[in-house]
């Protein structure tokens, strides 16, 4: 009864390892997924912010030509 109860308990333990490792993987990969996105959206914000202000610059020399007209 003993080394059954052993052995029950040795599924167990591992059982419990083999999840905290796979818990351990999982958090990493979610922080890495959240990393990755969170460069993307400082690209994006980047690419924004450089697109607005060709835009200010074109809407500027529009008026300048408006102006002269």
């Amino acid at each position: 009864m003993d080394k059954n109860i052993g052995e029950q308990l040795n599924r167990a333990y591992e059982a419990y390892r083999q999840a905290c490792m796979d818990r351990d993987h999982a958090v990493k990969e979610l922080h890495q997924k959240v990393e990755n996105y969170m460069q993307q959206i400082r690209e994006q914000q980047e690419k924004i912010e450089l697109q607005n202000s060709i835009i200010a610059k074109l809407k500027s020399q529009l008026a300048a030509l408006n102006a002269n007209r």
